[in-house]
């Protein structure tokens, strides 16, 4: 059994992981609540049970033997050392530490073997990173994924409980001939879709862009993996699209690759979906898999090219499944 304390447990993918620990039956000896002073005294259910929330403060680890961690970058750099300190492991939702050298960046269908690794906190990969890699993994067991482009179609959950509200907020002021207006988006996302998630970097990419090929390398262990990818903000409540070009280092038949897919774990081949070859964001929502269609041969690469086009849930397995799954593995 483990004492288990969920960071930010009042945000989407917070209250997301207290689900997941309940749906997996996760061995809690004790379920600690932690949010913001605001959030201090309310409650929330886990197993038929009230949990009063506590406001997260420096001590507030003390005795846990894990922590889920659903916090901004700020927050989460300013708790971890009191998780590790109080001799908890710290599974990190936000990309406060991804992409430090010695703390792993795992997806547990991929790289697993990385969670031994870790001297205290593992972190958890961007949403759209997971729902992809997952995708492609059995591809990329067959041969090394040498080049990927990209285009994320990302759903407004990725933006937590405020994005989800801004949509049905819209809509609802759509239906009644009300102002439509937004704060979480920089414009309007209704009827819209916006080309541009996180800052711009110098290279003319997102934060959120360049995540897919950083963090990509360091999860499936390809340093020289390049990913030229486009991430959109579309005005879908809940689950991530993306479509993948891929090059491969050795040539894959389609057919192959659609065996590799059927057989790699966390994923579902779509052959016919209702009469279709593809998923769509409302198949994939509130479940934990990967669902892969549309795999076809790349007409600009040739025999090492292939194209799929893949949806899974971003609270769910792009965020608070995958986290509870590290938890999973933990002694």
């Amino acid at each position: 059994m483990k004492k288990v304390a969920v960071l930010g447990a009042t945000g989407a993918v917070g209250r997301q992981m207290i689900q997941v620990l309940e749906e997996k039956n996760f061995p809690v000896s004790e379920l600690r609540l932690l949010a913001s002073a605001r959030s201090a005294g309310k409650t929330l259910t886990f197993k038929g049970e009230k949990i009063v929330i506590e406001e997260a403060k420096e001590d507030s680890f003390k005795g846990m033997d894990i922590v889920l961690g659903a916090v901004s970058n700020k927050m989460s750099q300013y708790f971890a050392p009191h998780i590790t300190g109080a001799g908890a492991v710290y599974v990190d939702n936000s990309s406060a530490f991804r992409m430090v050298d010695d703390i792993p960046l795992v997806v547990p269908e991929i790289n697993a073997e990385d969670i031994k690794k870790h001297h205290g906190i593992i972190a958890n990969p961007n949403c759209s990173t997971i729902i992809t890699l997952v995708a492609v993994n059995g591809i990329n067991r067959v041969s090394p994924i040498e080049k990927m482009v990209a285009c994320t179609y990302q759903a407004v959950s990725g933006a937590g409980n405020g994005g989800m509200t801004e949509l049905d907020d819209q809509i609802r002021a759509s239906v009644e001939g009300r102002e439509i207006v937004h704060s979480t988006f920089p414009m309007q996302i209704l009827s819209n879709v916006i080309p541009c998630i996180g800052s711009f970097n110098d290279n003319g990419y997102t934060t959120e862009e360049m995540k897919m090929q950083n963090e990509g390398r360091k999860i499936m262990h390809l340093p020289n993996l390049q990913v030229c990818c486009t991430c959109v903000r579309v005005p879908v409540m809940r689950s991530h699209s993306i479509s993948v070009q891929l090059v491969t280092r050795d040539p894959i038949s389609v057919e192959a690759a659609r065996e590799a897919i059927k057989a790699a774990p966390g994923t579902v081949l779509v052959e016919d979906l209702n009469g279709r070859p593809y998923p769509t964001p409302l198949d994939t929502s509130d479940q934990d898999l990967v669902y892969v269609g549309r795999v076809r041969r790349d007409l600009i690469s040739g025999e090492n090219g292939l194209v799929l086009w893949c949806c899974g849930d971003q609270i769910r397995k792009g965020a608070a499944t995958n986290a509870v799954q590290i938890a999973e593995m933990l002694d």
